[in-house]
């Protein structure tokens, strides 16, 4: 279970970190456009994730400096963890050499089919990244055009909208009152403690993305807490194993120990 003994947001001076999440086609870039033209990104660092052979979301971006990382190596929920990692760590030392001028948050944009709990859990349990970022809320763009069909056929849709903080139903100038309605219902089964933000043209106000507060699972459906629980589960498994020192002075595996004191009786 995730507790968060940290101080309140106001005195909390760890950097604060968004999680943009959304499924294919939900307009993830174009959001991201838009809140880079706005004054409340300055200081701002963005991680991109791409997910093929040939990235093509990082040339769509308008505002591409030293601020951005393109990591496209993997889906960002998967083989590409330990670039995450490494990326925040890079981008806290740049700062710390005054080689980034006053990072003030990160904002990551994951692929379309990413999984938001590996990212959460690597968030909130990496030694190093949960001393100096925090998790400040995940925004999940639901394209209100397709969105119904979505939720029915993909288990990670239905995880990025469960998992939000904030919801913002893109495309609703494409959509009739009643398509907005029946999806604004439909993600409200799924997530009735997340607001609800209709977007049109890919226009979004940072303060409608940004200040979600610490997350916390424990204020979201069963699932998500069960879901990241499962999350912690995997990632000590894939940890290598502690060496264990043996009798003889050599060195052996964790693994290997234990299956030696079960042969000894």
């Amino acid at each position: 279970m995730y507790t968060a003994s940290t101080p309140p947001a106001d005195t909390d001076r760890r950097i604060p970190v968004t999680l943009l999440t959304g499924f294919l086609g939900a307009g993830k870039t174009t959001l991201l456009n838009h809140l880079l033209r706005q004054p409340q990104m300055e200081g701002s660092a963005v991680l991109i994730n791409e997910f093929g052979a040939i990235g093509v979301d990082h040339h769509l971006v308008e505002k591409v400096d030293e601020s951005l990382v393109v990591l496209d190596s993997g889906c960002i929920c998967c083989s590409v963890q330990g670039d995450l990692v490494r990326a925040l760590k890079g981008l806290f030392m740049r700062a710390l050499r005054r080689e980034l001028k006053g990072l003030r948050r990160v904002l990551i944009e994951t692929t379309g089919l990413a999984d938001p709990a590996p990212v959460i859990h690597t968030l909130m349990a990496e030694p190093f990244l949960s001393e100096r970022y925090r998790l400040d809320g995940v925004v999940t763009a639901v394209d209100v055009t397709h969105a119904l069909d979505q939720l029915g056929q993909h288990n990670e849709a239905v995880r990025q909208v469960a998992m939000a903080d904030r919801l913002l139903l893109t495309k609703c100038d494409l959509a009739s009152a009643g398509q907005r309605a029946a999806v604004a219902a439909g993600v409200a089964r799924l997530n009735p403690g997340a607001r609800q933000v209709e977007v049109a043209g890919g226009a979004v106000a940072a303060d409608e993305v940004f200040g979600c507060g610490l997350y916390d699972p424990t204020g979201k459906l069963p699932d998500v807490a069960a879901w990241l629980g499962e999350e912690a589960v995997l990632a000590a498994r894939r940890a290598p194993a502690a060496p264990v020192w043996s009798r003889a002075g050599t060195r052996t595996s964790a693994a290997t120990h234990g299956a030696t004191d079960g042969a000894g009786g």
